[in-house]
């Protein structure tokens, strides 16, 4: 199956990105949610990360302890790849397993990632794809939504790629700068997915 990921920095909008390709029939998996909770239901990564961060990264009733894991990670570079050395086959599992409950027939899917390809993940896509917007939109974005301030969203987007770097490694874009349609961007990429798709699927079938 044609897979497309998607990724965007911190207030870009590739949440709502995503909502529009599920109106269309795209099945969307949300790698960052799906990282939560397989943080408490992956017997491997949990055990994975009590070994590495100590016990006590879990309460008794299972749940993970958040706040000692972020007083590990929390500005150490280190120790949060370390975290992330885990994480994120966990959360490569968790996809196939997703995918392979598809429907056959639907042409593609998305997968949403903030960290598509900081994890390395993109390079298990056919083609990715980055949303992007104004900085001072994307401030003003996570400002409203998580009530923080300025200084602690840009805190948020240094420890981020770039736009400028994760561009090199996009095939495709989505502005979302709230002046050019949002619906119109997903609509054009639907169709070139659809017909990309397809052609790979008659390729495939040929060569049966």
């Amino acid at each position: 199956m044609y897979k497309v990921g998607i990724t965007g920095g911190i207030g870009s909008g590739k949440t709502t990105v995503c909502k529009v390709f599920e109106v269309l029939g795209i099945p969307v998996f949300y790698a960052d949610t799906a990282a939560k909770e397989i943080m408490v239901t992956d017997a491997l990564l949990v055990d994975g990360i009590k070994k590495a961060f100590g016990k006590e990264s879990y309460f008794e009733d299972g749940k993970l302890n958040n706040k000692h894991i972020a007083g590990i990670v929390f500005n150490n570079e280190a120790e949060l790849a370390k975290l992330n050395a885990l994480v994120h086959p966990a959360v490569f599992r968790a996809f196939d397993t997703w995918e392979a409950q598809i429907d056959a027939n639907v042409p593609y899917t998305l997968k949403e990632a903030a960290l598509l390809f900081e994890s390395g993940s993109y390079k298990m896509t056919d083609a990715t794809i980055l949303v992007t917007a104004p900085t001072d939109t994307r401030i003003k974005r996570v400002m409203q939504r998580d009530n923080v301030t300025a200084e602690q969203v840009k805190a948020r987007m240094d420890k981020q790629l770039s736009d400028e770097e994760k561009s090199k490694l996009a095939n495709y874009f989505i502005h979302n700068d709230e002046k050019i349609s949002i619906i119109e961007q997903v609509l054009a990429l639907h169709k070139t997915f659809l017909n990309t798709a397809k052609q790979e699927h008659y390729l495939a079938a040929k060569k049966i």
